[in-house]
This record gives C-alpha cells, sequence and structure tokens, in this order.
C-alpha cells in the first residue's frame, strides 16, 4: 500500500480542507474503496479460490458500523 499510496504531509493541502493528520488515512481510502460487491450461492459468500474481503482501518482504531445489504432473493 505505501507504494501506491505512500505517507502524504499536509504540505500540499489545506489543513482548512483535510486535517494534516488525516491526509494520508483518507488517500489509502480511496485507493482501496469503501464498498465490497459478492456473491452468496446457497446461503453462503461465493468467493473464487484466491478471493477474499479485507477491511484497512487507517486513521485509527474506532467503533464502526457496517451496512450489509443483500439484492435479489
Amino acid at each position: 500500500m505505501e507504494k501506491i499510496a505512500p505517507v502524504l504531509s499536509a504540505g500540499d493541502y489545506s489543513e482548512e480542507v483535510i486535517g494534516e493528520d488525516i491526509i494520508d488515512s483518507h488517500m489509502k481510502r480511496h485507493v482501496m474503496g469503501r464498498e465490497v460487491t459478492v456473491a452468496i450461492t446457497n446461503g453462503r459468500l461465493d468467493f473464487g479460490q484466491w478471493e477474499q474481503i479485507i477491511y484497512g482501518e487507517f486513521d485509527g482504531g474506532r467503533a464502526k458500523q457496517v451496512l450489509v445489504k443483500i439484492i435479489g432473493e
């Protein structure tokens, strides 16, 4: 991840727009995305051999909510 979105400082960004301490985490979140869509077959997650869901927290630990939306039958 550091090769794709290296640690950044506030140098080129206004602290009024993005706080200096969270610029790095925002950039990494943009690379990783914030949602995933997976198939469910016979009531189980339908992953390929090398597929998995990975959650990355780049802005420090805090309480999070997860929304699971099932579309279809």
